[in-house]
């Protein structure tokens, strides 16, 4: 099943973050106005918003209250899109051209600041103290990772502990912030959204290595960018780890740099899918998965309960 069929119920709620996000990316200033509106309109999933509002569906769910959250938890999921794309400088998102692509760097820095203001702008609407406490953690560590990630561009002698910290950081602790801010707008018990915090936590990891697994294995026209982007912008990922333990493919890895070109990668890539780097990191990834489960039995059965577990297999099975 599609993920828009899993979360049909929600659609009336999505149109409303929807419409919320499109006013807060309007600026006074045009060009601002312009790009932030360009990355929205390129489209996305929306995963945070949905678990947010699933999240708040065990509490006291009101959709005036609980949409400052998920507007917030997506803003700054998009400024950090666009913070990364000035990092990797890549040119494609979605299939569509990067802001610092059709603009510059500059606008694209700016772009990705005023996202992260109006993120924080958003979250003030929320009376409560831990939320904000949760909220400033989250950036703090998003921006480590974001650092991180410059740091160990082609570095390919990097571990396996390096690279689960770093999509800690870049994407699980995202998800798992949506979950429980999402609990506590809706003012559920600690126990609940704690639960629901490591729930999406072991979510967000599963759904990043099978993110990193898929950039090996789809299509450019799935992907929206290069096959093998990410190794060719320098980000060492749970399979390129796997197949640096083949010693043949080892010594062509360790000559990946910044001068790189896709031709050049192609047959690197072929001889990867050929060992058993894919397998072993969806392996890793169903592990995080199957915790995500034990996570949710916790939870009181119900709709919202249901709604998670069918979004935690789609993620674990995506093929594209």
């Amino acid at each position: 099943m599609k993920l828009k069929a899993m979360i049909s119920f929600l659609n009336h709620d999505i149109d409303i973050i929807e419409k919320e996000l499109e006013q807060t990316v309007r600026s006074d200033y045009a060009l601002l106005s312009e790009a932030g509106l360009h990355l929205l309109q390129a489209g996305g999933k929306r995963i945070r918003p949905v678990f947010v509002l699933l999240s708040g569906m065990f509490g006291d769910y009101d959709i005036n209250k609980i949409k400052y959250v998920a507007v917030a938890l997506e803003l700054i999921h998009m400024a950090s899109l666009v913070h990364d794309d000035v990092i990797d400088d890549a040119e494609l998102r979605r299939g569509k051209p990067t802001i610092k692509a059709k603009w510059d760097n500059r606008i694209a820095m700016y772009t990705g600041d005023y996202l992260f203001a109006r993120s924080l702008e958003y979250m003030t609407k929320i009376n409560h103290p831990m939320a904000h406490e949760i909220l400033s953690k989250m950036v703090v560590e998003l921006c480590l990772g974001e650092i991180e990630q410059v740091k160990d561009k082609y570095n390919m002698d990097q571990n396996l502990r390096t690279y689960l910290r770093r999509i800690k950081r870049k994407t699980a602790l995202l998800i798992a912030g949506s979950c429980q801010l999402g609990a506590i707008a809706a003012g559920t018990d600690e126990k609940t959204h704690k639960a629901l915090y490591w729930f999406g936590y072991y979510v967000g990891m599963s759904y990043q290595i099978i993110d990193d697994v898929l950039d090996f294995t789809s299509t450019e026209e799935e992907l929206g960018k290069p096959v093998g982007g990410d190794l060719l912008q320098g980000n060492v990922t749970l399979p390129v780890l796997y197949a640096l333990q083949n010693p043949t493919l080892e010594g062509q890895l360790k000559l990946i740099n910044s001068e790189t070109t896709e031709k050049q990668l192609k047959p690197v890539i072929e001889h990867l899918k050929q060992t058993d780097a894919i397998d072993r990191s969806i392996r890793v990834s169903e592990m995080y998965l199957k915790k995500a489960f034990e996570q949710l039995d916790q939870l009181p059965r119900g709709r919202a309960k249901s709604s998670l577990a069918s979004i935690a297999k789609y993620i674990g099975k995506r093929k594209f």
